[in-house]
């Protein structure tokens, strides 16, 4: 692969792959670690006529982050957040924004890890059900399902907490 198409896969999806690695460990620091050895492993390793080189950054990302956890289980952990507001609301609604981005957030870390995975690439990845089965090794009815019962989850929670703030 040639510099100019690194540099371009690199500029394209770098950005993506650190959120999706940050949405797994919650630890900035790893998850750029973890994006920058997603790009040289799956670079290098990337095989000849793959025709979805994003579909494969993110299988890449993903077995490094399971292989780091397994190595070392005690310093994957979770940050707290600090939600983006909308810069151009007023002070209130920035601030009512920001508290909603913050527990729809600590929504999706509640909920168990393959759902959590389901709903970051189908939502914040954007990749349709069949390549989210293909890159989980699961069938897509199982993506769907589970997509179904993680938003449920995160209906119930959002519900819950919007009542505990009133």
């Amino acid at each position: 692969m040639n510099g100019d198409l690194l540099r371009q896969v690199y500029e394209s999806h770098s950005e993506e792959i650190l959120i999706y690695l940050y949405s797994l460990c919650g630890n900035k620091s790893l998850a750029e670690d973890l994006m920058q050895e997603t790009f040289v492993k799956a670079l290098l390793s990337l095989p000849d006529g793959h025709g979805n080189i994003r579909a494969w950054l993110y299988k890449v990302a993903r077995n490094l982050y399971f292989n780091y956890y397994r190595k070392e289980p005690e310093k994957v952990g979770l940050e707290a957040i600090e939600g983006a507001a909308d810069g151009e609301a007023g002070p209130e609604e920035a601030m009512l924004q920001k508290l909603k981005n913050k527990r729809l957030y600590e929504a999706v870390l509640r909920l168990e890890k393959q759902r959590r995975e389901v709903i970051m690439l189908q939502y914040f990845s954007g990749f349709p059900q069949a390549q989210i089965a293909s890159m989980l090794g699961i069938t897509q009815a199982n993506v769907r399902v589970i997509s179904h019962r993680a938003k449920k989850e995160l209906k119930k929670y959002m519900e819950e907490s919007e009542n505990e703030v009133l």
